[in-house]
Parts: structure tokens; sequence; C-alpha cells
């Protein structure tokens, strides 16, 4: 039997949607992920997702499942426009190797070379902390998380940064890998510093414009308010999914632009950065990022430290299997789960409310998932993730 999200209506509202893509000729379809996605919705994991998986030319698959919203019983569509949280920092790592491609910075500096107020910076042995940007950027650096009333009234990524320092730090530079939100917003900072841009104007003229991302944005329009999908978490004792009003710290012009997890966007969208990605730092003839600056992205940064959210008995201890590089993940050894389709060197980030995105270079192809799902235990680790990359993954190589 179908849960208490399939009434007639969502029925009927996803039958009229499917014929109309159909009839229109529209976006290609695998057939496993629909059937995937849809008993992820029958299940309650999640209210609708869009999903997308594109080849270094041309997009795989592209569609829209289930519900955007289940009391007004609106349909998901491609144009769905979601918060992706963390799945902004790999756009935070690109925007640093862009200016790194040009010359403005490199990412072993010093932080202190373009923020000096971090030169007075001492780490918990109080030895001179020395931060480079690189630390920042890979969760290796200790900086301090800022929080609290003083945080959530910064108007700027400039207001940050001195709560940043005033934070002690968590452990010694370089010592281990500990997921942290300041550094990759202090490596933001950077970038408006060295390329004279707010960072929001920086992404938006260097990569969002180019690239055709029309719907990514840390500062949602009105009509792209519209199209915002409802989040969802799921009660442990009933199984049901309850409504869970918008995060108030992103997307409002008051707010900084977050380059650890501000930006909403479109599985479309979003699936045309992981393109330029899979295709080396290029596409549509225009060069993003050099093949320098890809390794650094790409390829993992962190040495032997273990990394990442497969740490921990619960995740079979996996943190020896992955790496991380300028703001993305990297799969070092591939491993039984949710990532079992991916290949070794495949490299993306996930977002607190279920939003996924990995490449996988060795195959050709890159995996889109957008969902709105606010307790998940783990994103990365989600059954939703697993069922939609296996399903494509399988059916493309059945082909």
């Amino acid at each position: 039997m179908r849960n208490a999200l399939y009434t007639p209506a969502r029925a009927a509202t996803v039958a009229i949607l499917l014929f109309a893509h159909l009839a229109r000729g529209e976006s290609p379809r695998i057939d496993e992920v629909g059937g995937a996605m849809e008993e992820m919705i029958d299940r309650n994991e999640i209210a609708g997702a869009v999903t997308v998986v594109v080849g270094k030319e041309k997009t795989l698959h592209q569609q829209s499942h289930g519900l955007a919203d289940v009391e007004t019983q609106r349909a998901m569509s491609d144009d769905s426009l979601f918060w992706i949280a963390s799945m902004t920092k790999p756009v935070t790592g690109v925007a640093v190797l862009m200016m790194q491609d040009e010359g403005k910075l490199r990412v072993s500096d010093p932080v202190e070379k373009y923020l000096p107020e971090f030169a007075n910076l001492k780490t918990p042995s109080g030895q001179p902390a020395r931060l480079t940007i690189a630390q920042l950027l890979t969760h290796t650096s200790g900086l301090g998380e800022a929080s609290g009333p003083e945080a959530q009234g910064a108007k700027t990524l400039a207001d940050l940064t001195p709560l940043w320092l005033k934070s002690p730090m968590q452990f010694e530079p370089g010592a281990k890998w500990q997921y942290c939100q300041s550094g990759i917003n202090a490596a933001a900072r950077v970038v408006e510093v060295v390329s004279g841009r707010s960072f929001d104007q920086f992404v938006q003229e260097r990569l969002f414009d180019p690239l055709g991302m029309k719907d990514t944005t840390f500062y949602p329009s009105d009509e792209q308010l519209a199209r915002r999908v409802t989040a969802y978490a799921k009660e442990k004792d009933s199984g049901k999914l309850t409504a869970v009003p918008p995060r108030s710290d992103f997307g409002t012009r008051n707010r900084p632009p977050l380059g650890n997890g501000g930006l909403f966007s479109t599985g479309p969208d979003y699936a045309k950065f992981c393109q330029m990605l899979l295709n080396g730092g290029s596409l549509g003839g225009r060069q993003y990022l050099s093949a320098e600056a890809m390794r650094y992205l790409a390829t993992s940064q962190t040495g032997d430290l273990p990394t990442g959210f497969f740490q921990g008995e619960a995740y079979g201890n996996r943190g020896k299997n992955y790496g991380w590089g300028l703001g993305t993940c990297v799969l070092k050894s591939p491993h039984e789960g949710v990532p079992e389709k991916l290949s070794a060197g495949s490299f993306g980030h996930g977002g607190a409310w279920g939003t996924q995105a990995w490449i996988d270079p060795h195959k050709g192809v890159a995996y889109i998932l957008m969902v709105q799902r606010s307790n998940f235990p783990n994103s990365d680790a989600s059954e939703v993730r697993r069922a939609f990359q296996k399903g494509a993954a399988e059916a493309l190589e059945a082909k």
C-alpha cells in the first residue's frame, strides 16, 4: 500500500506532468532512477526530488519526482528551487582557484597575507597559527567557529572575521580533519579581498552568468522563492513527514554571502557546474579552471588523515577511504554501501538537507540529487542517495 503522501490528486498531477514531458520530447529519463525515487517517496523518506545525470557532452537523465509541497499538492518541477547548503563549498573552492589561476594568490599562502587580522592568531599550544588558504578549504585549519548573536547579526563576511579569531582554535593546524564552517567562509572572504568584489558578485559574474546558472544565488528573488521546495523532517515514531520552516539565516540580503552553505539552486543549474568540472574545468568553449587548479579540487590534499562523513563504527570506519580537495570530498578507495557505484577519484559534496552532487571522472558522468529532508541521520549516507546513484549507474552500465 502506498503511503499517505500518495493521494489521488498527487497521482493525477504526476501523471499529467509525465505525459506533458513525454509529449514535448523533453529531458531524457532513466527509468530505474524514476522507480528508485518513487520508492523513496512511498517510504516517506522524501516528499519529492529532482534528479539529473550528465555526461561530458549532454544530459543523460533529468526528472522531477513527487511533490515540492505536500499541503498544497504542488508538484516537483525541474526548476524547483532548493537550499543546497554545503554544496556551496565546491563553488567556494573553485572561486579561490580561479584567483590562483590569475596569479592573485597561492593556496599555500598564509591567510594573514590577505586578512591581516589572522597574524595574531595562536594555536592551542600558543604558537603562531600561520594558517594557509588550503587548510581553510580542507577542514584542517583548526579555526574556531563563529556562533551566537554576534554571528547572527553579521551582514558581511568582513563582519565575521573578528568572530572567527575570537573563538579559540580547536587543534594544531594540519593535525587532523574536522569539518569547519568558518574556514570556508574565511576563504570566501579572501576571494573578496583579492578580487575587489563581494563574494556573491564574484561568483555571479565569473561562474553563474557564463555557465547559464540562472537560478543559482545567495539571494533568491520573489519569483524564485515561489518555486522553493518545502523541507520535511521524518517523525521518528509515526514515520510521517512534517514540514520544516526555511532556514532564517540564509537567503536574505541582510546576511553575508556564506561560502560554506548559503546558495540556492536547481537541479539543472547545478548540473552545469558539475559538467564543467567533469570536463576538466571547461564548458562551452570557455576555460574556467586550469589543469593545476583541477588537481587541487579533484584530488586529495589531506594525505593520510581520515576524513569525511563515513567515519565511526555506524558508517564502517571509512575515514581512510576519503580525502579532501579544496572544498570537495574525494573518494580515494571505493567501499560497499552508498558510494559503491562511484569510481576511485570521484569527488563532490553533499548538503545538510540531503542534496548531493558527485563527479566520476573515470566513468565520465556526474550525479546530481536535489531533495529537502532536514533530518537525515547522515546526508551523505542516506538511502535516497544510494538508490539514486545505484539506479543511474547500473542503467548506464547496462547500455
